[in-house]
């Protein structure tokens, strides 16, 4: 291969799927080259063929369910597509290494840290057991991971998310390959580890000089990583260009659709004279550890660390932070889901001292809506079970034909169609899932709900549509949320007030227009740097 040959150059792709004897064309006619040490992004819409293109470079997808009608890809100049097992096994994990979407299902439950990175050096390069582990170390270090000998022996369940998919990428650069795939690698992940992330890729791609074909939906960390962009939708690329070409003068109409479609909008105006709907003062939740024979409780780990919040009717509450500050942990505590000290009340009850069975009266005026909503959605149930079991729990004595008409009213008001409620999950996109989810919440009438990451698994475009739904919901029904994200254009499009956290502790609380364009801390500023411009991580940020 000549200096000037692409590394990568795929021509005229094509990929199908066939099933019951019905073929569907997922990728159509593609074509794009990745030279030595350049990034290339691929950004479109789930379902537009983003991943399917990416793990047809490496003969990843279910064969022989999978097709490929028409195409050819050259790595250094010889076809994947006709190479033998022997060939790919030499380049997979070696020579092209691929960062998956959600770690967590990526890495083994079964294996530790140290084990599932060093068995792909022992597998490529026929490293012993204390060279590997040496490397690990290093790779560990290279990646931001603190006290990286602690870590060896740490499960994926006992990582954050930011530190799962940085143990991700130290899998795909054990053995320094000349081409990483990152598939979607910072989707899950919130602003600060994901600015993190793009700097320690960037770095890396600098010391080693590989190349890369990052897929995501994100323009703004395309805009930050990339050097060319190939714009996808329904399976084609509609537009390709260097970056700033693509982001500065778009030419086509799905591509000018991408860079509008971003939350937009602001909250309803702060209201000092609505009703409070859930109130807390010195909330803790503190995990003991426990050592010895006798399981003793030497320390605790303080998730939640004496927290006040306040949330009105109509109004929102933004709970930011990095992960394993405790947002979540905070939201499950004070819908009492786990158990936490201090006074919570909600509307005139005192909540902090009932008993579950105390609590299951309040429940349905109390709702949670997931961060992933394929995840929360039981496979084997229809739509209209999911959303009506609910009613089946906290209204008994509705008919079922009753019953019936208020799942199919929730449905219709965020906007889904009645009629697919005999569906199952699998049949519905990623934002028509979430809006399940909701529906699930509305159903019930309830008065206050609990957002947890609704918004990061979706597409942009999806996105705004989410926000604008959940801002008219509240509208009309007075709703007051805890609306817990990462992300922080959307935090913004929706929040009246903002709590950032630290650590279980509070950084700083107050309006939200005060959080974002005047933020009195380093760690704040830092996070608004990172979510808004996609900078280097400044003061008060530290890797994990």
């Amino acid at each position: 291969m000549s200096e000037t040959s692409p590394l990568l150059s795929v021509r005229d792709l094509s990929v199908a799927f066939t099933q019951n004897g019905a073929t569907t064309t997922a990728v159509d006619r593609i074509s794009f080259d990745i030279a030595p040490g350049e990034t290339v992004a691929i950004v479109g819409e789930s379902g537009s063929g983003k991943s399917v293109s990416a793990l047809s470079a490496v003969r990843l997808l279910p064969y022989p369910a999978a097709s490929h009608p028409s195409g050819e890809i050259l790595f250094k100049g010889v076809d994947v597509m006709r190479m033998d097992d022997a060939a790919l096994r030499k380049i997979r994990g070696n020579e092209i290494s691929m960062i998956f979407q959600e770690p967590m299902t990526s890495l083994n439950p079964l294996h530790t840290v140290e084990k599932q990175i060093s068995e792909i050096l022992k597998i490529h390069r026929g490293m012993g057991e204390q060279a590997a582990r040496a490397r690990v170390l290093d790779l560990l270090a290279k990646v931001g991971i603190r006290d990286p000998e602690t870590r060896l022996q740490s499960y994926p369940h006992q990582l954050s998310g930011g530190q799962r998919q940085r143990v991700m990428i130290a899998m795909a650069l054990a053995n320094e390959p000349d081409l990483l795939i990152a598939d979607e690698p910072t989707t899950a992940l919130d602003v600060t580890v994901q600015a993190q992330i793009l700097k320690l890729l960037k770095d890396l791609q600098r010391d080693t000089g590989m190349a890369m074909l990052f897929i995501t939906h994100d323009l703004g960390i395309v805009r930050k990583i990339a050097d060319r962009v190939c714009v996808m939708t329904k399976g084609r690329i509609v537009e390709e260009g260097p970056v700033e070409r693509i982001f500065t003068a778009p030419e086509h109409p799905y591509t000018q659709h991408l860079l509008a479609a971003e939350p937009k909008g602001r909250p309803p105006v702060t209201d000092e004279e609505s009703p409070v709907v859930v109130a807390a003062e010195d909330v803790k939740v503190w995990f003991p550890v426990k050592r010895g024979f006798l399981r003793r409780t030497v320390d605790h780990i303080k998730a939640v660390d004496g927290i006040d919040v306040t949330v009105r009717e109509g109004q929102t509450l933004g709970i930011v932070g990095e992960s394993g500050s405790g947002k979540t942990t905070l939201g499950l505590a004070l819908l009492r889901m786990i158990s936490s000290t201090g006074r919570i009340r909600f509307g005139t009850h005192e909540i902090d001292t009932l008993s579950w069975k105390d609590m299951r009266a309040l429940r349905r005026d109390m709702q949670v809506v997931f961060q992933d909503p394929f995840g929360s959605l039981s496979p084997r149930m229809s739509v209209a079970d999911i959303v009506g079991e609910g009613l089946e729990v906290h209204y008994r004595d509705l008919t079922p034909s009753q019953r019936d008409e208020r799942v199919a009213a929730a449905l219709q008001e965020v906007g889904l169609d009645a009629d697919t409620r005999f569906r199952y999950p699998h049949e519905f996109s990623g934002g028509q899932r979430q809006r399940i989810s909701i529906a699930r919440a509305m159903v019930l009438q309830p008065k206050f709900v609990m957002l947890d990451e609704p918004t990061s698994a979706l597409d942009m475009s999806v996105q705004a549509q989410v926000v604008d739904l959940l801002r008219d919901l509240q509208k009309r029904h007075g709703l007051a949320y805890l609306f817990i994200s990462h992300d922080l254009k959307v935090v913004r499009a929706l929040a009246n007030e903002v709590v950032v956290m630290r650590a279980g502790k509070v950084v700083e609380a107050g309006p939200a227009a005060e959080i974002f364009d005047a933020p009195r801390t380093d760690y704040t500023r830092a996070l608004m740097a990172a979510a808004f411009r996609l900078e280097t991580v400044g003061a008060g940020i530290v890797s994990e």
